[in-house]
């Protein structure tokens, strides 16, 4: 028995079309085009190839296999991401939680880099939702190559996230020497610090979105970093356990 040389997949019309590396489990191709009516896929050996078929650049990639279709494509099924795919800009998408807060957390990313698409995930076994949605967004950062666009657009149902961010709070914390004010220390500084530091060397744009509200890749965060959190076995939150950040949000948003 051959095993199969393929490595892309390349999804031209499924719930989220594009590029994967995988084609079962969570997040892989098959998910994007099974039960999708009127999907098309197919699989390639290099990403050079696959990358033609989603063109449509009339070239017939050599791969000894066909175009898969599904008859009647229905439009009100397409759940793709709001953001359309850019090469001049890398999309990652994030959210993180917690079972009960604090308790067993979870972060989950999605990375879109062109026509490619990546998913990131992972948990804690005693953490908060505040210090995942930091975390996510500090994974999908540091998981930028030095071959990725400089240009970074970063969407999050998380406020704290992105106020922290875009309202300048944590740059005024750290010039602080991380005090909100004279009486108050800030929260997460071990975080805030990592994730500042990342978007010195990039330029980076924070978008925020209502979670829960049928966003296409917000959804699929929330659901990886559910599973995240409920996986067994997870690792400690040390900086977190240790109490060398506490939780004392109040007024941060008033």
């Amino acid at each position: 028995m051959t095993q199969s040389k393929k490595k892309y997949y390349a999804v031209k019309a499924g719930r989220t079309p594009g590029i994967y590396h995988s084609w079962f489990g969570r997040g892989g191709a098959e998910e994007q085009v099974h039960a999708f009516p009127g999907a098309r896929f197919k699989g390639f050996e290099t990403l050079e190839e696959a990358r033609k078929y989603l063109a449509n650049s009339g070239q017939t990639p050599r791969t000894g296999t066909k175009e898969q279709r599904s008859p009647g494509r229905n439009p009100a099924n397409d759940t793709r991401s709001e953001l359309t795919p850019d090469a001049s800009r890398t999309l990652i998408y994030t959210d993180g939680g917690c079972i009960n807060n604090p308790g067993p957390g979870g972060y989950g990313v999605v990375m879109v880099r062109g026509d490619v698409r990546d998913e990131l995930s992972g948990g804690y076994r005693f953490t908060t939702n505040n210090r995942m949605e930091l975390m996510a967004c500090i994974v999908g950062l540091k998981a930028l190559t030095t071959g990725d666009p400089a240009q970074v657009t970063v969407t999050t149902d998380s406020r704290y996230l992105v106020n922290g961010i875009t309202k300048g709070w944590a740059r005024k914390w750290q010039r602080n020497n991380w005090m909100r004010d004279k009486s108050h220390p800030a929260e997460n500084i071990d975080l805030w610090a990592e994730l500042l530091d990342l978007t010195t060397s990039r330029d980076v744009q924070f978008v925020w979105v209502k979670g829960h509200a049928g966003h296409a890749e917000n959804e699929r965060c929330d659901e990886l970093a559910t599973n995240a959190a409920r996986a067994r076995d997870l690792p400690p939150d040390r900086a977190y356990e240790k109490g060398e950040t506490k939780i004392s949000m109040e007024g941060l948003f008033q």
